[in-house]
């Protein structure tokens, strides 16, 4: 009887679903640009997670976390291979450029975390203004990134922890299997040990966390200090500029450079997604998300500065560059200290990332796009158990198998393509949603300015003559400075907002289109083909899932004001 039950119970749901997919079209042009207001954001669909997330960070904290969770990552995975491929000596100005772009991409994020203090993040945002698929789709582009990162900075790991016990070898500590493809061949099982303890700490407690990270950060810093004093005192001037100059693969070089050192800013934003756990947002979130992009900008310049001055570009290593930069030059002692400087570093970029990326999928879970149990807050330590969990587990394996050339680019495209999101987004939040101009002239404005950057950028890629791009460039800076001068926009909030509006998120979009131009054709072949799977999941499974919840919600909503009136209408009587 129990298996004809279960057999009767399973064609019931396969029925359901099957009706629900043929309402598909219906149910998509209801759901798709369906927006939510900041209140019932941070009302009605935090507490579909249950218990609260304990509000006991500081605006240190979050400064911290946002250097943390960035320092670890740019300096140690990407600069020895950018500087040998792409930029030469003259990879500080990559970061520059890509730290100019995080910068005006922060204070976009800043803004809309002041509004609006929950742990969503850019999925938040997005949805708020664009509705529910493009918050979605930016949402999940996030969580691509931070799991394929963690897992190639988890892998960088291992090759730096190797180096500080004195082994020269990236992979000696790695598992070579012959029958698996080439990069995915090496398995790394001290990777995979390492997230799957930080995701066991991280399930505990968020300020425990939180005070680990500021120590080892705190540290970290103190050996950066150490790095760039040791290289000025013992590199030389001249290898900036020898043996092919500053710049060797052109000014070219300098902006590929710093597409993929775009990279290594993704961890600021893990300190708006802990929005709901700070005790005074309002101050706190501005000073940590903008302040740990300054602070992370000037160290990743003066470390890649270091770097090159003690070993001509052409040989620096692309793997653990700074430990074998300091074999060079003769100081093995250095070398060991640096490998479990960075290893440590690697630690703590780790732990914020990983502290970002749970917060993240806890609030999709609220919007009902993915299982609502990843959703659940535990009531006793305040943390998205579920989610930190599942992540860890993704990571995990991601870790096993991959190298870190194969994702690096995927990620950067991913990172980009949010950040340029987020920047029309508060464009439109803030002509439209809060100062009621007509959505035309905003919609119109953000077109022509993105057209524009997109042709620019093609123009440069494609070598196009000067005068092509004067006219591109001029024509974004005019229209720019006619929709500023045409459509007026009031203050969104009394505690903080970006100033000289409309032009940081202007530059923003500019940069961030123009850095995602210069990546490679084959980073946005993978990125077409995960845009596709994360569609089909959301028309699958997204739209019907929040379409039933929501009708679900609005029938309750309905039968308790009915319910109401009666008891009303019995009193009068």
């Amino acid at each position: 009887m129990s298996n004809i039950h279960t057999a009767t119970s399973s064609m019931k749901r396969l029925s359901s679903y099957l009706h629900s997919l043929s309402q598909t079209p219906h149910r998509l042009r209801k759901r798709m640009l369906a927006t939510w207001t900041p209140e019932q954001e941070f009302n009605q669909v935090r507490h579909r997670s249950g218990a609260d997330m304990k509000r006991k960070l500081k605006w240190h904290d979050l400064v911290a976390l946002g250097v943390g969770g960035m320092l670890g990552v740019g300096v140690f995975v990407t600069t020895g291979s950018v500087a040998l491929h792409h930029s030469g000596p003259s990879v500080f100005i990559s970061y520059i450029i890509a730290g100019i772009s995080a910068l005006l991409s922060s204070l976009c994020y800043t803004e809309f975390a002041v509004q609006v203090p929950v742990a969503g993040g850019a999925f938040s945002y997005l949805r708020l203004t664009f509705g529910e698929f493009l918050g979605y789709f930016a949402g999940a582009n996030i969580l691509m990134e931070y799991v394929f990162s963690n897992a190639a900075v988890a892998r960088s790991f291992t090759e730096y922890l190797s180096i500080a016990f004195g082994e020269n070898d990236p992979n000696v500590w790695r598992v070579e299997v012959p029958g698996l493809p080439k990069d995915y061949n090496m398995l790394d099982f001290p990777a995979v040990a390492l997230i799957l303890i930080l995701t066991l700490f991280l399930c505990h407690s968020t300020k425990e966390s939180s005070m680990l990270n500021l120590i080892m950060t705190a540290f970290h810093i103190i050996f950066f200090g150490f790095i760039i004093i040791a290289g000025y005192c013992n590199g030389s001037a001249k290898n900036l500029v020898s043996p092919k100059g500053l710049a060797p693969f052109g000014a070219r070089g300098v902006l590929d450079g710093a597409a993929i050192v775009y990279f290594s800013y993704i961890g600021y934003d893990s300190a708006s997604t802990m929005a709901e756990e700070v005790t005074d947002p309002f101050k706190s979130l501005p000073i940590g998300i903008v302040g740990s992009v300054l602070i992370t900008t000037l160290l990743y310049c003066l470390m890649a500065l270091s770097l090159c001055m003690m070993v001509p570009y052409n040989k620096i290593s692309e793997k653990a560059s700074f430990s074998i930069a300091f074999l060079k030059i003769g100081w093995n002692w250095a070398s060991n200290l640096v490998g479990a400087g960075a290893s440590l570093g690697i630690v703590a970029s780790l732990l914020v990332a990983m502290l970002g990326q749970a917060r993240y999928l806890c609030v999709i879970g609220r919007a009902r796009l993915v299982p609502s149990w990843l959703a659940k807050v535990h009531p006793s330590t305040g943390t998205p158990l579920n989610a930190t969990v599942f992540l860890g587990l993704c990571t995990a394996t991601i870790t096993l198998f991959t190298e870190l050339d194969i994702i690096i680019e995927l990620i950067s495209i991913g990172t980009l393509l949010v950040f340029y999101m987020v920047a029309n987004a508060l464009i439109y939040r803030r002509y439209v949603i809060t100062s009621h101009a007509p959505p035309t002239h905003t919609l119109v404005f953000l077109f022509l300015l993105s057209l524009s950057a997109l042709c620019f950028s093609l123009a440069w890629k494609f070598k196009q003559q000067w005068w092509v791009l004067l006219l591109f460039g001029g024509f974004m800076i005019a229209i720019t400075a006619f929709f500023q001068h045409v459509v007026l926009t009031t203050t969104t909030t009394i505690h903080w907002s970006v100033p000289f509006m409309p032009w940081p998120p202007a530059m923003s979009i500019f940069l961030n289109v123009f850095l995602m131009t210069t990546l490679k054709i084959l980073s946005f072949q993978r990125f077409a083909i995960w845009a596709c799977l994360i569609t089909i999941f959301y028309v699958l499974y997204g739209v019907h899932n929040t379409y039933e919840a929501e009708e679900t919600e609005n029938e309750v909503d309905s039968s308790v004001n009915n319910l109401h009136t009666k008891v009303e209408i019995i009193q009068v009587h």
